[in-house]
């Protein structure tokens, strides 16, 4: 709960998933809208998916309770599972537009592979209020994209993609997504300094300047294009001792005749032409001659492009604003379907995020693993229990297999005495 000394963060969109799968299903109006391609329309009651939209006027606020908890296990309470693998999947919903500036963005969802995903995306998308719900797709202008893409072992990355001025601008840095099958809490924060911050599990794993590690902006310095290196500069650190001379005996061949072969008796001149010894290795040979190096008495160091001031710069301090946030979405292909997504959460205070992960996220983490445990054993035992049944089985129609091999020999009668043929013969 919020302190009631303390105003509660603005809690712009709470979008509570309650677990629900990504579905594979259409919402054809409204403000809550599910796109897959070549699906046909159904209610959104049918998704399962419990909203909170929440307006704003200045700074109305929401009360902390109204997120969700929920247990981990609920997997087989949901009947509107992704059926197909290898399919794009959508989901949007509109909320009164707000702006960002000047105060701090947080955009917040756990993400849970639990089908062990290899290949699709889990990431988020903010848009402006001129998006077509109906008709989102995976070209549609988006303003902020976030989350963890898998695909194969090559990929596996956090996504942080800002559309500045109508280009979409990728971060310059490597960040590691998790990649097993529980949930996992991700968090971008954007500060009206133009920092930023990515958490997974609500610890901080990458952090730095939008300007340094996104390309907004062209460089601020660049080479003079008027500069050249002077022909004269040296900047050879070594050059060959110039009184260094090669050895006169220097010069050996690399092969020689071998000395102690001597030609075959039974070699013939005219029939197999003139002998000659094989060829070895010269112990004598040096290789090819260099000349000693010293240092270059005339050595200027290596040559610097100097730099100017980009004409084309021009700093932003409004890097990190939006005029017009009302819309969130995930857009999606997976290869292999089932991902859940939950407590999805738009604020402008992160510590009010970080609590919310916690009273949601972290307060089911050991459960899942507990759960994930407990299933593991019972997928062991279930085995072991159909292994010895089908033991059991193969031992019992080796019985029977033996016992009708013991019938068949008991009943097939004993060959004649030879004695007695010559007897009935006489």
């Amino acid at each position: 709960m919020a302190n009631s000394n303390k105003p509660v963060p603005t809690d712009y969109c709470s979008i509570i998933y309650a677990r629900a799968k990504v579905k594979q299903t259409s919402a054809s109006a409204g403000s809550l809208n599910v796109v897959l391609a070549g699906s046909l329309a159904v209610p959104p009651h049918k998704m399962r998916l419990l909203c909170i939209l929440l307006p704003l006027v200045g700074l109305i606020s929401a009360d902390p309770t109204v997120y969700f908890k929920e247990e981990f296990n609920d997997g087989d309470a949901w009947k509107d599972r992704p059926s197909e693998d290898a399919r794009f999947y959508g989901i949007s919903a509109k909320f009164e537009p707000f702006s960002n500036e000047d105060k701090t963005l947080v955009i917040q969802f756990t993400v849970k592979h639990e089908q062990n995903i290899d290949c699709g995306g889990g990431y988020v998308k903010l848009f402006d209020c001129s998006l077509d719900q109906t008709q989102m797709h995976g070209e549609s202008p988006y303003l902020i994209m976030f989350g963890p893409d898998i695909c194969g072992p090559g990929t596996k990355k956090v996504h942080a993609i800002f559309n500045y001025k109508g280009k979409n601008h990728l971060i310059n840095k490597e960040v590691r997504c998790k990649d097993d099958v529980f949930s996992h809490l991700y968090t971008l924060i954007v500060k009206p300094d133009n920092t930023y911050q990515i958490k997974i599990d609500n610890e901080v794993v990458e952090k730095g300047e939008l300007e340094k590690d996104w390309s907004f902006l062209p460089p601020k310095k660049i080479k003079d294009p008027d500069a050249k290196k002077p022909e004269d500069w040296d900047d050879r650190a070594k050059i060959d001792d110039p009184d260094d001379k090669k050895p006169e005996d220097w010069d050996k061949p690399e092969y020689i005749p071998d000395p102690d072969a001597t030609k075959p008796e039974d070699w013939d001149d005219d029939m197999d032409g003139e002998w000659e010894p094989p060829q070895i290795n010269n112990p004598e040979y040096k290789g090819e001659w260099k000349p000693k190096q010293i240092d270059n008495p005339a050595y200027k160091g290596a040559w610097v492009h100097p730099e100017i001031d980009n004409p084309e710069y021009t700093p932003d301090p409004k890097l990190y604003r939006y005029k017009e946030i009302c819309k969130i979405g995930f857009d999606l292909w997976q290869v292999k379907s089932g991902t859940i997504f939950d407590n999805i959460l738009i604020t402008d205070d992160e510590e009010y995020a970080r609590v919310h992960g916690e009273e949601t996220w972290a307060a089911l983490k050991d459960e899942e693993k507990k759960m994930k445990d407990k299933q593991e054993e019972e997928e062991d035992a279930k085995s072991k229990k159909d292994d010895d049944a089908k033991d059991e089985d193969e031992f019992e129609d080796d019985e029977d297999k033996d016992e009708d091999k013991k019938d068949e020999e008991e009943t097939t009668p004993a060959p004649e005495d030879d004695e007695d043929h010559k007897h009935e013969e006489l």
